[in-house]
């Protein structure tokens, strides 16, 4: 089975994956680029344990990041306990086998290029993906595959971290969909509730809505990442909810590296 893991600025993401692409397993742990190969054995090796998995199941590993000084302690995790070169998205042989038409193709980060890979793979035409991560990003790739552009934006719970540290008198909240349908909050919960959700709906509405102005044809629009439920019900602007994209992604290229 590939160990395929996605390590994001707030999350590194480990899934398991059989022969057909079904995960079989996924974990998460709190990103930290001083965390050691040791370290993410012991926890990997008990989890696995638990879902009745042993490492030596474990025939291949692929990484995505965009914490570079993350990347050594994984690629040894990879060498030492799984006896296993990583190979790592974006670097030969796993090379992104698609265009980046944009002014800086080096600078795109690798999740997004992975993301885009998967949603190609699975839907037809001009795609719109949109990630809910640390930062929630907007892409665009055409219908040939290749990959045009996006927007990045705060996350919801980046901008709500930043609300809740900027004004004394406002508490913590749990970001979820209001219970009320009303906009006008008549309590300091209840306000903060409406303007971060339906504030951050309003944000994905007319973001997309532009975007397909300015592309002028016919876009799908897919949602994934971990957030991407949360929004789903209030709003029609997903064609489809994928929340598992960027793993989906890096099975379809070991397989191609493979071959």
């Amino acid at each position: 089975m590939l160990l395929a893991i996605d390590a994001g600025n707030t999350n590194v993401v480990f899934a398991l994956v059989d022969e057909s692409r079904a995960i079989k397993a996924r974990w998460r742990i709190a990103t930290d680029p001083r965390r050691t190969a040791d370290e993410y054995a012991v926890w990997l090796s008990q989890l696995l344990s638990l879902e009745g998995y042993d490492r030596k199941q474990v025939t291949g590993v692929i990484i995505a990041t965009v914490v570079p000084r993350a990347l050594h302690n994984l690629q040894v995790l990879a060498s030492k306990y799984f006896g296993s070169e990583a190979l790592i998205a974006g670097q030969p042989p796993v090379e992104w086998g698609m265009q980046l038409d944009v002014e800086e193709p080096h600078a795109v980060g690798a999740d997004r290029a992975v993301t885009m890979i998967a949603a190609h793979a699975l839907y037809p035409g001009d795609l719109i993906t949109i990630d809910f991560g640390t930062a929630t990003t907007f892409d665009f790739s055409d219908f040939k595959g290749a990959y045009k552009g996006g927007i990045i934006a705060p996350g919801i719970n980046l901008s709500l971290d930043a609300l809740v540290t900027a004004a004394a008198k406002l508490p913590r909240i749990a970001i979820e969909a209001p219970t009320s349908a009303s906009v006008i909050g008549r309590d300091t919960v209840s306000q903060m509730h409406i303007g971060i959700y339906w504030g951050y709906v309003a944000m994905i509405e007319g973001l997309v809505a532009r975007m397909k102005a300015e592309v002028g044809r016919p876009v799908t629009v897919i949602a994934t990442g971990g957030l991407a439920t949360l929004f789903e019900k209030q709003t029609d602007v997903f064609d489809h909810v994928e929340p598992d994209l960027t793993i989906q992604g890096l099975a379809l290229m070991w397989e191609r590296a493979r071959r």
